[in-house]
């Protein structure tokens, strides 16, 4: 039996197929671009968005001829909302994570319930970038949409939309609207009501690895897939990148080095004490049913080496881009041996866990005329792994102590960027044979919801790990 999972990020999305026994059958990627409509906005055009979708899935169930994929789960940015109307026509934009036009109404919130509360009822710290928000603003400022809406959807309803389900959310992404309770898991009509929003206008709720319908024959026929092929609820990325990496069990954590680098823990009960809410950890569920999640980051990771690349490895870039090879393998390999003399702080974006302070900046400290390349090359790879050392000890302080990291995502594949980890955190981390790991977990809860595993934990059997770091 095939399986499709399909993951959909801020800047391009991915289709991975697997046999049910965890072979790699097959997988496709394409960008999109990411708009900024005036300063400080950040959308996704969902023509261009779905179109990379349709396209992806195409290529990747073309690549399994004799036998067709029988599921396809989503796996999704966190936060994005677009307003659709009853024939499922988008609205407008998605508005994205980080866009910046809802501080005025993360403001409101603060004032009228207070961190605590809001954090009580649906593990998130306070911040603007929630859905909640999103959706105040459509309705405080683009009236005459919302008079059209007929649903605000996050992107994984949207999809499963898109292919012909009825729209439906997951607990794990539900959760990153802010309008989620987390014990009772269902929207909190406290939050809508405060917020003025009708929970009709919200998806459907259910928990991952569950079938939301079944893909169109119309859309079948364009994405090359049989007409019941099911449609199936995946999760928030983090959640189903950690689910692929064999993350199911305490002590154990994803460290996702992408756009940001990104630690995903997971434990058996709510973790809602004051100590998680000044530490901005949030508190969430989990794609595995009964288990608890939550993200401690920094805001660069990759971001950090893609600035540092363009700004001073343009002569590598190009030699890079001539011979074939990967100019962060040239970057990583050429960092000096020892720990470097310079210190950098890599808040280029604001500050990520536990601090989250927007308004921080990034530094780099310790310059002398007898400064080389190599110094700076492992200043940057060791100012982030010093940044995860401080939430890692951090979630021990709270409560939440690690034993083993697993590695994906680009920073995965660097043999020696995962012992500098190791040696950093004083604990395994260890890497996997299949590196697209939200895919992996996606498609896993879709063989789960199709029959394939009896449980989740028995598709993740199927996640083998390949190499460890110590």
């Amino acid at each position: 039996m095939s399986l499709m999972g399909v993951d959909v990020g801020t800047t391009g999305c991915k289709a991975l197929v697997i046999s049910d026994r965890g072979a790699v059958r097959a997988f496709s990627y394409r960008e999109y671009p990411l708009l900024h409509p005036q300063p400080g906005r950040a959308e996704l055009d969902p023509v261009e968005v779905w179109g990379s979708i349709e396209e992806v899935i195409a290529e990747a169930a073309g690549g399994t001829p004799g036998d067709p994929v029988h599921a396809i789960g989503v796996s999704v940015q966190g936060e994005a909302t677009v307003p659709v109307d009853r024939e499922c026509n988008h609205l407008h934009n998605f508005v994205i994570t980080f866009d910046e036009r809802t501080t005025e109404q993360s403001a409101w919130w603060e004032k009228t319930l207070g961190s605590s509360t809001l954090f009580e009822i649906t593990g998130m710290p306070l911040h603007p970038m929630y859905s909640i928000n999103k959706i105040m603003w459509f309705q405080q400022h683009m009236p005459k949409i919302c008079d059209r809406t007929w649903k605000f959807l996050c992107m994984e309803d949207y999809v499963l939309m898109k292919l012909g389900a009825e729209p439906t959310i997951d607990y794990s992404l539900a959760a990153r609207t802010m309008a989620f309770d987390l014990r009772r898991r269902d929207w909190s009509d406290f939050i809508l009501n405060k917020a003025g929003v009708d929970r009709a206008s919200l998806a459907q709720l259910k928990p991952s690895g569950t079938i939301a319908g079944s893909v169109s024959q119309r859309v079948a026929r364009k994405l090359g897939v049989p007409g019941d092929t099911l449609a199936v609820t995946g999760g928030h990325d983090q959640c189903c990148g950690a689910l692929g990496a064999g993350v199911i069990e305490e002590g154990m954590a994803m460290n996702a080095t992408g756009t940001s680098d990104v630690l995903q823990p997971v434990f058996d009960e709510p973790m809602l004490g004051q100590a998680m809410l000044a530490s901005n950890y949030c508190c969430y569920p989990h794609v595995k049913a009964g288990m608890h999640t939550c993200c401690a980051f920094n805001l660069t990771g990759g971001l950090l080496l893609r600035w540092y690349r363009d700004t001073f490895w343009q002569m590598e870039m190009r030699e890079a881009a001539r011979t074939g090879l990967d100019v962060y393998d040239v970057i990583v390999e050429g960092a000096s041996q020892e720990p470097s003399p310079l210190y950098v702080l890599p808040h280029f974006v604001g500050s990520g866990t536990p601090t989250l302070d927007p308004r921080s900046s990034g530094a780099i400290l310790g310059l002398t005329l007898s400064t080389t390349r190599q110094d700076v090359s492992r200043a940057m790879l060791d100012s982030l792994n010093y940044e995860l050392k401080l939430n890692i000890d951090t979630l021990e302080e709270v409560g939440i102590p690690l034993r083993e990291l697993r590695a994906v995502g680009g920073g995965a594949k660097s043999k020696r960027w995962l012992q500098m980890k190791a040696d950093t955190f004083g604990i395994p981390v260890t890497s996997l044979q299949i590196s697209e790991a939200a895919c992996l977990g996606a498609a896993l809860l879709a063989g789960t919801a199709a029959g394939a595993y009896a449980s989740v934990d028995e598709g993740v059997s199927q996640v083998h790990a390949t190499k460890r770091r110590a």
